[in-house]
């Protein structure tokens, strides 16, 4: 046999999971065998449940060092935002304040909060996502327990926030190119557009109450906007996630389609999501304990693993320019990163 064949074949590979894959092609290419999906853009190596394309970080790029309110700590970290110039900004979450974090230091410092819980202007309360408006260089935070959500310049002197929203129990943030801010509710089960300045907004995603429907959500949680402003929405409670395109009347399951489980077509109170330009949405599985990567169109997500370490209740994520992938390790009290490869 050569040493490029391609022999067409049709089998089944039962996975730990206990699920079957159909597989349609095998490929042998220089004496190593490739099995070739299909549905998934790409191809992936020995077990087809594993997404292959990323290498494991042997430590955490940040904590690690148990909870606590140290500089070298979270104590149950949620969102987690990533900048151009490889600075992280985490949601400490009962640390009651927002944590900025220079890749490769060994130490992050307090940039919003960290004065105790509390509702004045310089405190947080248990907040549950952060990102970066760079217009104006400052931090969007998501005050989970004061209902509000609030702004706080980045730049050194600034001592409290600013008000945005309030009386909005929001949970996830996101902003489109066009700076429209984007905000999970998780009384009101749905997600609101806003324009700066604009404290009303408009639903863009549920809006019906709490349910199943294609039209509703059941406790929101992080959210993710494209280049073409459609959301993608974590649906926890309802363990999928949806995709609503711009003007839709109702969304799309994306991910997770049969209900609450371990199967790789299930998810359990998913939270972080991040979607790559492929279409592929990566969302944090949090009582699976895993991270998924769920190519457009597939019926099945693929595991993204740490071989050495487990991922203990991942909650937000985040890329990097280099598509780096981060993870907040809710349960370890630290962020891990996966390195991205091209295969």
């Amino acid at each position: 046999m050569s040493t490029t064949a391609n022999l067409q074949t049709i089998c089944l590979y039962v996975t730990t999971d206990n699920v079957g894959i159909s597989i349609t092609n095998m490929d042998i290419e220089d004496g190593i065998r490739h099995i070739i999906d299909t549905d998934l853009p790409y191809i992936y190596f020995g077990k087809p449940y594993i997404d292959d394309r990323w290498i494991e970080e042997k430590a955490p790029i940040a904590g690690g060092h148990g909870y606590g309110n140290a500089m070298n700590q979270f104590y149950w970290p949620h969102g987690i935002f990533v900048d151009d110039g490889q600075t992280m900004v985490i949601a400490d979450w009962y640390n009651n304040r927002v944590i900025e974090w220079k890749i490769g230091y060994r130490n992050g410092r307090v940039v919003a909060g960290g004065r105790g819980e509390g509702n004045r202007l310089d405190q947080l309360n248990r907040p549950t996502d952060v990102l970066i408006d760079k217009e104006t260089d400052s931090l969007i935070i998501c005050d989970w327990g004061n209902r509000r959500v609030v702004r706080w310049s980045r730049h050194s002197g600034a001592t409290q926030g600013e008000i945005l929203l309030d009386n909005i129990k929001c949970y996830g943030l996101a902003m489109d190119h066009q700076r429209h801010l984007y905000v999970s509710d998780t009384d009101k089960h749905e997600i609101r557009r806003y324009q700066m300045g604009d404290r009303n907004g408009t639903v863009v995603a549920g809006g019906y109450g709490r349910g199943r429907g294609l039209n509703q959500l059941n406790f929101p949680t992080f959210l993710f906007v494209d280049h073409e402003q459609a959301v993608y929405v974590s649906d926890c409670k309802n363990h999928r996630v949806m995709k609503w395109n711009q003007t839709a009347a109702e969304g799309i399951i994306v991910a997770g389609s049969q209900g609450e489980g371990w199967a790789l077509t299930q998810l359990s109170g998913p939270e972080g999501l991040v979607v790559d330009m492929s279409g592929t949405v990566y969302v944090a599985d949090r009582n699976n304990h895993r991270v998924m990567a769920w190519p457009k169109g597939a019926k099945y997500g693929l595991i993204i693993r740490l071989e050495e370490r487990h991922v203990y209740y991942p909650m937000g994520l985040s890329f990097d320019q280099y598509h780096n992938l981060y993870a907040v390790n809710y349960g370890d009290h630290c962020i891990e990163r996966f390195r991205f490869k091209s295969i």
